[in-house]
């Protein structure tokens, strides 16, 4: 505990020092004050009569809606926008800490502590994850409040979909460090964690890019990477889902299914091992 404490005070000295801890919370606070400024409702009797969005009146077409039904079609779409901008913000956030960690100097610095490596990696790790926490549930928790403020309509589900975003997060951390302990370098740790998530949502159709393929080897490669690469579209489908409870179409409840989280999580535990393995044989 010791080991996890000093790192999770280094890790927030660091990112204050740097800025990153400012501007990562500064842009979600912009975020949610443009939020805050952009939706007027007007609620009469438990319904809605009317709207106005960043400024622009909403045609009603003379109906009433149930504001219960509006909050949860807006907070199941809205889950989606912060499925994206949660994982893009932390792993820019997180990204410095192992290449940083590495450098002449600080690794000496770091390896002079009477504390294992692969210790010091993971309490580097979780120290990272609860920088890009604290991010995920200060956003989603002012929203989350934001919305019960103005609509009285409280839905828990949307406050818990952030646990699912931080799995991904997790996930997304884990393969980072990977890259940052054989690179040592956080713009090629960013470039390919990004670019692994794109991929993963490229492979949600990975049936159809099958099908389409002339030779078998090609189809057998991409659905054998559809099982390697993390389920980032389904995922996202699934914070969706969980949020939307019972209103969500059944091909997207599907995506609640546990063999998505199941392999995700695996690449992530998997990432990990590696990563630990890496260091803990470095030279430096």
């Amino acid at each position: 505990m010791k080991v996890l404490y000093a790192n999770l005070e280094d890790v927030m000295r660091e990112a204050a020092a740097r800025w990153t801890l400012i501007a990562y919370f500064f842009l979600s606070t912009i975020f949610i004050i443009i939020f805050a400024s952009a939706i007027n409702l007007d609620i009469v009797n438990g319904t809605l009569a009317g709207a106005r969005l960043f400024g622009k009146d909403v045609q009603m077409s003379g109906n009433e809606i149930s504001i219960e039904k509006l909050v949860l079609g807006f907070e199941s779409g809205f889950s989606a926008v912060l499925y994206f901008l949660c994982t893009f913000l932390a792993i820019f956030a997180t990204a410095h800490l192992v290449p940083r960690m590495q450098e002449k100097g600080t690794i000496d610095l770091y390896l002079a502590r009477p504390v294992g490596r692969v210790r010091l990696l993971l309490s580097r790790y979780v120290a990272g994850l609860v920088l890009a926490g604290s991010n995920v549930f200060y956003l989603i928790g002012a929203i989350w409040l934001i919305v019960m403020w103005k609509t009285h309509v409280v839905h828990p589900r949307f406050l818990l979909g952030g646990a699912l975003i931080l799995f991904m997060i997790a996930v997304e951390l884990a393969f980072c460090f990977v890259i940052g302990v054989f690179t040592s370098s956080t713009a090629v740790s960013i470039m390919a964690t990004k670019g692994m998530f794109f991929f993963g949502l490229m492979l949600v159709g990975h049936d159809r890019i099958a099908a389409a393929l002339s030779k078998e080897w090609q189809a057998w490669l991409i659905n054998t990477l559809y099982w390697i690469v993390p389920k980032t579209g389904e995922i996202g489908g699934a914070v969706i889902a969980f949020v939307s409870g019972q209103q969500v179409p059944g091909k997207l409840a599907d995506m609640l299914s546990p063999m998505p989280f199941i392999t995700t999580a695996v690449f992530g535990i998997v990432c990990l091992i590696l990563a630990s393995w890496l260091f803990q044989r470095k030279e430096f």
